[in-house]
């Protein structure tokens, strides 16, 4: 029995298919057969539960019914050593068969910046094949008195943030801070943000940072029952790859540009800048990145070109990534791979500034 298509096959199709003609018909067929019937192998370096396996995950079956040739796909999760094993595990397997990816956080992306003792991944010349948004949201408790971002220069009583790990997400956050000249007693060794969060409604502290889907779904409840403040998010970068612009989730709070500039006067410059830029960048910009061999073949890099599209235009995925991603678009890896490279390659200027912001201030042996 036939029947008419739904506006939802339609959407999914024209965005496929608007694409396609873009790429040319030839190029689509090379993709399609170079995926039909074959199964990825995803690894993601953490334990499950965390923000890159619970992102992988959600994304993945987009990508699997939007991947021209629909193959199926394997994730597996490779946790130790803060995501260096399983990147590690990654750059030892290595296959070549455009079947093989790395999907991870700036914390794989970190210690192989700083050089990192333990690591033996490189990822300066690797290509990306998608990368998607998640970004932050800092805020503040009543009690510091704070009532504007403009505020944060002068609580009224000590900033205590609770926060995992200095090279972990946390690093852009705890240069935004070093950046805006704050001075903010930084707890670390939580477990996870969860944690943090609940320390936060204790009043265990009284600075935080929440991903944008948990402030959203979470957090937005405290703001509403006046037991948080909003203050600023990360930011987005601007066409010169500066961190000017406004979140494009939460796009009513300043950036740390903006706070910056509110609270200085001036436009923000130098090494700590430099650094900010590019930790924000892969930790927020680009949240989770799936990383595939250097090697792999261009029908497997353009069949992801392809996907993007088709999947942004899902209703299914646009709804549903209100509150697993906060609604960030799934990112064309050949689009954004020359600025993810960019973040990664710090000037020698930047680079130093961050091994000694790390080990003199927080202790960290790299």
């Amino acid at each position: 029995m036939s029947r008419h298509p739904t506006r939802r096959e339609l959407l999914a199709f024209g965005a496929a298919t608007s694409v396609a003609a873009v790429m040319g018909p030839t190029r689509y067929a090379a993709a399609a057969d170079f995926y039909a019937g074959k199964t990825f192998e995803i690894i993601v370096p953490f334990a499950p539960g965390g923000a890159a396996d619970v992102t992988t995950r959600f994304i993945w079956p987009f990508l699997g019914k939007h991947l021209p040739g629909k193959p199926n796909f394997n994730v597996t999760n490779l946790g130790g050593g803060g995501s260096i094993l399983g990147a590690n595990q990654f750059e030892k397997i290595g296959k070549n068969d455009g079947l093989l990816v790395l999907s991870t956080t700036s914390s794989s992306a970190f210690p192989y910046m700083f050089k990192q003792q333990g690591v033996a991944y490189e990822l300066g010349n690797k290509r990306i094949a998608y990368a998607i948004g998640i970004g932050p949201v800092v805020y503040a408790a009543p009690a510091t008195g704070i009532e504007k971002p403009a505020d944060l220069a002068k609580p009224k009583v000590p900033l205590i943030y609770g926060g995992i790990a200095a090279t972990g997400s946390d690093l852009p956050v705890l240069l935004a801070f070093e950046l805006l000249g704050l001075d903010v007693k930084a707890v670390l060794g939580f477990q996870g943000r969860g944690p943090i969060r609940l320390a936060f409604e204790r009043g265990e502290t009284n600075l935080d940072f929440q991903f944008t889907s948990v402030y959203l779904t979470q957090v937005r409840a405290l703001v509403e029952a006046k037991k948080a403040v909003p203050l600023m998010t990360g930011g987005s970068s601007d066409a010169q790859g500066r961190f000017t612009g406004r979140d494009p989730v939460i796009g009513d709070l300043p950036s740390v540009y903006e706070v910056y500039k509110a609270i200085r006067g001036k436009e923000p410059s130098g090494p700590v800048w430099g650094a900010y830029q590019a930790a924000a960048a892969l930790t927020f910009e680009f949240g989770v990145i799936g990383w595939m061999p250097s090697d792999t073949p261009q029908e497997a890099i353009d069949a992801f070109a392809l996907a993007t599209a088709a999947v942004n235009a899902d209703p299914d995925f646009q709804s549903r990534g209100q509150q697993v991603t906060g609604g960030y678009k799934l990112q064309d890896g050949k689009t954004i791979e020359a600025k993810v490279k960019a973040a990664l390659a710090a000037s020698p200027e930047v680079a130093t500034y961050l091994r000694e912001f790390l080990t003199k201030k927080y202790g960290v042996k790299l």
